[in-house]
C-alpha cells in the first residue's frame, strides 16, 4: 500500500491510453509540477455527483504541450497500472489517498472474442474514416488498448476498468464495439437516403 496524489476528474483513463489534460487549478498545478520534477505518477480517478470511484489508474505525464505564464499547463498523460483507493488522506492542497494495486485474474481472452474485437476495430475505422493506429494484438491487456482508441462514455470505461478478467473485458468490448458499428452504419444509411431523395424510409 502506498499514498498517492489523486486527480479526480469526470473522465476515465484506461491502462495504455493517452489523453490530453488542461491543468488550471493551483492545487493540481502543484501536483503535476511535483510529478514532473520527481518523475513520479499520480492517480486519476473518475468522480461525479456520486463521489470518487474506488478503482483508478496510475498516470504519467508523457509530454508537456504548453506552459502558461499563470502556471496553467497543457499535458499528455498515459495510463499505467490500476489501483484500488482504500482511504482518502489529508495534509496536501490536492487530494491524496492510500492505494493498493489491482491485478488481473489468470486466464486469457476467448480467441473468438479477440478475433471479433479486432475485426470490429477495423470496421469502425473504415466506417468513420479515421486514422487510428491499431494496437499490438499480442498485448497482455488488448481490451484496454482497443477501448482506449474509441470515445466510450466514462461509465462504460469505468466498468471495463473495474473488471479483473481479460476474458470478461473482451466479451464486453465486443458487445460495445458491435453496437457502435451497427449505430454508425445505420446513421450513414439514413444520411445516404436523405441525400438521395430528401426522405427517410423507416424500417421496422
Amino acid at each position: 500500500m502506498t499514498e498517492l496524489g489523486l486527480f479526480p476528474l469526470g473522465i476515465v483513463l484506461l491502462p495504455t491510453e493517452q489523453i490530453p489534460l488542461h491543468i488550471f487549478e493551483e492545487r493540481y498545478q502543484e501536483l503535476i509540477g511535483e510529478c514532473l520534477a520527481d518523475e513520479r505518477e499520480f492517480g486519476l480517478v473518475y468522480a461525479d455527483d456520486d463521489g470518487i470511484r474506488e478503482i483508478g489508474t496510475r498516470a504519467t505525464v508523457t509530454e508537456v504541450l504548453e506552459r502558461f505564464d499563470d502556471g496553467r499547463l497543457n499535458v499528455v498523460v498515459e495510463g499505467g497500472e490500476r489501483f484500488r483507493l482504500l482511504e482518502l488522506t489529508s495534509g496536501r492542497s490536492f487530494h491524496t489517498g492510500v492505494v493498493e494495486p489491482v491485478a488481473d485474474e489468470a486466464g486469457d481472452a476467448d480467441p473468438a472474442d479477440l478475433e471479433r474485437a479486432l475485426e470490429l476495430f477495423d470496421r469502425l475505422v473504415q466506417l468513420t474514416g479515421t486514422e487510428v493506429e491499431p494496437p499490438d494484438p499480442a498485448s497482455d491487456q488488448l481490451s484496454f488498448a482497443l477501448a482506449g482508441r474509441f470515445e466510450l462514455s466514462p461509465e462504460l470505461k469505468q466498468r471495463l476498468l473495474a473488471l479483473r478478467s481479460e476474458r470478461e473485458r473482451m466479451t464486453l468490448l465486443v458487445e460495445l464495439l458491435d453496437g457502435a458499428a451497427q449505430s454508425v452504419a445505420r446513421q450513414q444509411e439514413v444520411a445516404a437516403r436523405a441525400a438521395t431523395n430528401g426522405k427517410v424510409e423507416p424500417r421496422g
